[in-house]
């Protein structure tokens, strides 16, 4: 698989699965109307766009977790989010 672009500005995480490789950006600078943690499949197109636990929030971490991801949002969440699909399982506020 070649090198892998960054969407909007520069790539934080980089967690090679199954899957392909899923991608968190640097919030910064990123849009708020997109998410900045995706999946790359191994065809380098997009697999999936992590939904988001509010409009404006942004991941500023993430890790595998078993099956899933565990992901904080700059917004104060941690969310769980599903590895095959990118949706959102769970969330809760932390301070």
């Amino acid at each position: 698989m070649p090198e892998i672009e960054p969407l909007h500005t520069q790539i934080s995480k980089n967690i090679q699965t199954m899957m392909g490789s899923v991608i968190l950006e640097d919030p910064k600078g990123f849009p708020w109307d997109k998410s900045n943690l995706y999946c790359i499949g191994h065809d380098g197109k997009i697999v999936w766009q992590a939904e988001k636990p509010e409009p404006d929030g942004l991941y500023n971490r993430v890790m595998l977790n078993g099956d899933n991801l565990a992901a904080y949002a700059i917004t104060g969440q941690a969310c769980e989010i599903e590895l095959i699909s990118g949706k959102l399982l769970s969330q809760v506020k932390i301070k």
